[in-house]
């Protein structure tokens, strides 16, 4: 739990400002030695800080000493407080950027996938360094930009979870190529993945395969016809077709389920129809007309769907379990640019609606 100190100040002109007239009750004023002799160790290293000694006892600065000791200091002019703050742990996560997007403030809100999905707020205060040390901006920051961050310590309490980036390093600008598996298989170093005809991508034990959502895919789940969007290099070998490591293939959520049932036309009707009940707030939102919206089948494990109710909860876990399928039906907003589609999922062999996709 964080601990709080809180100073209680009775004059502004403890803090550096002309004493007020007619407090001489309140303020004395002393003399004071510093102790250039006096070594203050912290957590065994020198900290470099000087005591002031008054009257036999040592004093320290105290922004400078609560730095020192892990606090962050705050100072309320209004009600003349100092308050100390024991610093939180910031949190950590090495990924890749999905996408950017810039506001009129100059901040940047980047989707970071790696362990974890989570949407990071990059602004002027952020530290973004690269490898050799130098100073980058946020403008520096872009889609396929592989780094690791520091952010927190608070974080929004929605899916994804949503933070302010403390400190970003960047490691490596990646190649990106959208396709579909033509064909995968294990290997000695581990698994080799086929891209149509123009790339061969070879993974090794850094290499994750995600959903969109973040959640982990099994490499034996990779089929021919999975559509995923590849990380990979940047460098290619000059064989046909090329090659080149890859550290990030993220199955698309659209792609069809592997050995999934067909469709047929009076079948998609029905979700659609199922869907449009379930998006009556939205509607004034949705661009899609109610009989165009995109009906598929997909694998239980590719979608980031939110199951709001306990019986919800209970059919996601099911499917989920059972390897099921899933049917999504998908309309365009006209909040896309900031919170992306929306899209309805049903289980597919009841028809019983779960919930909705997150929205980024």
């Amino acid at each position: 739990m964080k601990k709080k100190l809180t100073v209680i100040l009775t004059l502004a002109g403890i803090l550096g400002t002309t004493a007020a007239v007619g407090a001489e009750d309140l303020v004395e004023k002393v003399t004071g030695y510093l102790q250039k002799d006096v070594k203050i160790i912290v957590n065994g290293q020198d900290s470099a800080l000087t005591p002031v000694y008054i009257d036999g006892k040592a004093y320290l600065p105290v922004r400078d000493a609560a730095t020192q000791l892990g606090y962050t200091v705050s100072y309320d002019e209004a009600n003349k407080e100092i308050e100390l703050d024991e610093a939180a742990d910031l949190m950590r996560e090495t990924g890749v950027i999905v996408s950017v997007q810039s506001n009129q403030d100059s901040n940047y809100r980047i989707e970071l996938l790696g362990s974890t999905w989570v949407i990071l707020t990059v602004d002027k205060s952020t530290t973004i360094k690269s490898l050799d040390g130098k100073t980058l901006t946020p403008a520096d920051l872009k889609a396929g930009t592989q780094i690791d961050a520091e952010f927190g310590p608070a974080m929004a309490m929605s899916y994804p979870g949503q933070a302010h980036a403390v400190n970003v390093n960047v490691h490596a600008d990646r190649a990106i190529k959208e396709d579909t598996i033509k064909e995968v298989k294990h290997t000695d170093d581990g698994w080799q993945v086929q891209l149509g005809d123009a790339l061969v991508l070879n993974a090794g034990k850094e290499t994750r395969v995600l959903t969109s959502q973040g959640e982990s895919v099994n490499w034996e789940d990779l089929k021919a016809g999975t559509k995923v969007k590849a990380y990979y290099g940047p460098f290619e070998t000059k064989s046909l077709p090329p090659q080149s490591p890859v550290y990030l293939l993220v199955v698309q959520s659209q792609s069809p389920a592997i050995g999934s049932p067909k469709m047929s036309p009076e079948s998609a009707q029905e979700y659609r129809d199922l869907a449009w009940a379930q998006v009556k707030e939205q509607v004034p939102h949705i661009t899609t007309k109610q009989d165009e919206a995109s009906v598929q089948i997909v694998s239980s494990k590719e979608v980031g769907v939110l199951a709001s109710t306990d019986e919800q909860k209970k059919l996601l876990a099911d499917v989920q379990a059972a390897n099921g399928n899933f049917v999504t039906v998908t309309y365009t907003t006209d909040q896309d640019e900031l919170l992306g589609p929306l899209t309805a999922v049903f289980d597919f062999n009841t028809k019983a609606f779960i919930g909705f996709n997150a929205r980024r």
